[in-house]
């Protein structure tokens, strides 16, 4: 659609129409730089609405980590004019009516979202843009919702892989904010102070580091209009944006992390630095997380799960802004010694970076690739998800064009990558040890 079609359909002063691929609009609101994106689907009776913020984990320090995940819960608390006391609260307005409404937070985003009957798109946006900069960031808020954050502190630090993937992290990242958990620390949860997060809140949460995304049943040009009279009433922030510069030394030797607690779970782990999403070696890392461990053909499912050495065995390419990690996890089975699962993970690394792949992996491997693509535009919540992690690593376009590179991955450029990241050196290692209850 050329631009000029798209400004006469939208027909808004103030909103600029900036590209579409993929029939996925993009537009910028003039007044404060807000970047909006609209996925029509005229035949559809419902929408989906969501505002991804370009703030995570990566954005806390000592003394404040977990705070984009505390805000997550005290921004549903109430704001300037959706409040308990006129009764205008996201239950009474919008989840009685049918309406999904939650939040997400990760290392380097937060999103809030409605899924509803499009006739209420009107009300989620307003909504979401009053509580984008008039949320009630109040202590008694803080007080009281800090035990729920606590308690899921509390669930993640009694799954042993969770915890021991917590420690990965924080032994694995000496500098980088990436070093602790997107929940936070537990001390930092208890005790931060409600200035601190509503200085937080308003160097992070405003709309020139925002993304309002709409698919689903909508009229494009109503749409527009709401958001322009909703988010418009937002100026442009003067102070910039707290800048993200710390960078992560390089990495010289291998290091290792054991948790010791009470029960009978034992894991293996190991995490290899990897580059940040937008890499180049992106596509092959990713496919080779998916011949590691994706189905019972997978080369960590036949090495301990075909054996009995393991009953759960995964690998995750964490796809980050900045450069994140490669974590191979390995639930052990009863009387199964980490040395030895540790051993035969290390010999399966090496057998990659030294044999390679096979063309059959790699196809398998394409082929679960290819029916997440295909769910990742199965509704409006799938498809702003999915938008939603491009938007937080670099662009919203590279929801279309990841898979394309995606499709032209080698044999060979898999084995590259496993010989030039799965490396020693560049390695975490950790035991997680069930001990006598």
């Amino acid at each position: 659609m050329a631009r000029t079609e798209t400004l006469s359909k939208a027909g808004v002063p103030g909103i600029t129409f900036v590209r579409e691929l993929g029939g996925i609009q993009e537009y910028r609101l003039e007044k404060n730089g807000l970047q909006i994106l609209l996925i029509p689907d005229p035949a559809s009776p419902v929408a989906g609405v969501m505002v991804t913020y370009r703030v995570g984990s990566r954005n806390e320090a000592i003394g404040h980590t977990g705070a984009t995940h505390l805000l997550e819960h005290l921004m549903f608390k109430g704001s300037k004019h959706f409040n308990k006391k006129n009764k205008r609260t996201t239950f009474e307005l919008l989840e009685n009516k049918g309406a999904r409404v939650n939040a997400t937070t990760w290392f380097d985003r937060t999103n809030y979202y409605e899924v509803l009957p499009r006739e209420h798109v009107a009300v989620a946006l307003a909504l979401e843009a009053d509580r984008m900069q008039n949320a009630f960031i109040t202590e008694a808020d803080r007080a009281s919702e800090m035990p729920i954050v606590r308690n899921e502190f509390e669930i993640g630090e009694n799954n042993p892989s969770e915890a021991l993937d917590k420690q990965l992290w924080a032994i694995a990242y000496q500098a980088h904010p990436y070093h602790h958990s997107v929940i936070g620390w537990r001390s930092d949860i208890e005790q931060v102070s409600i200035e601190r997060l509503q200085q937080f809140y308003k160097d992070f949460y405003r709309p020139d580091n925002a993304t309002v995304s709409v698919a689903g049943g909508f009229d494009t040009k109503e749409v527009l209009t709401h958001i322009k009279k909703s988010f418009g009433v937002h100026a442009r922030p003067k102070a910039p944006l707290p800048p993200v510069y710390t960078t992560e030394p390089k990495q010289e030797g291998e290091r290792r992390v054991v948790v010791r607690r009470a029960g009978h779970t034992n894991v293996v782990a190991i995490a290899h630095k990897i580059p940040e999403a937008t890499h180049a070696d992106m596509p092959a890392l990713l496919l080779l997380s998916l011949v590691l461990s994706e189905g019972k053909t997978s080369r960590l499912f036949r090495a301990f799960a075909d054996t009995s050495k393991a009953t759960d065995v995964t690998a995750v390419c964490y796809q980050l802004r900045d450069p994140g990690l490669f974590t191979s996890f390995v639930t052990l089975a009863p009387q199964v010694s980490h040395d030895s699962v540790e051993k035969g993970l290390k010999e399966i690394f090496s057998d990659v970076a030294g044999r390679g792949v096979t063309a059959a992996e790699l196809g398998r491997a394409k082929q679960s690739v290819r029916s997440h693509v295909a769910s990742r535009r199965d509704g409006p919540f799938a498809l702003l998800y999915n938008l939603n992690e491009e938007i937080a690593v670099s662009d919203w376009t590279r929801f279309l064009t990841f898979p394309e590179a995606l499709a032209k991955v080698t044999p060979r450029e898999v084995q590259a990558v496993a010989k030039k990241y799965l490396v020693e050196d560049q390695s975490t290692v950790g035991h997680f040890i069930g001990t006598a209850l």
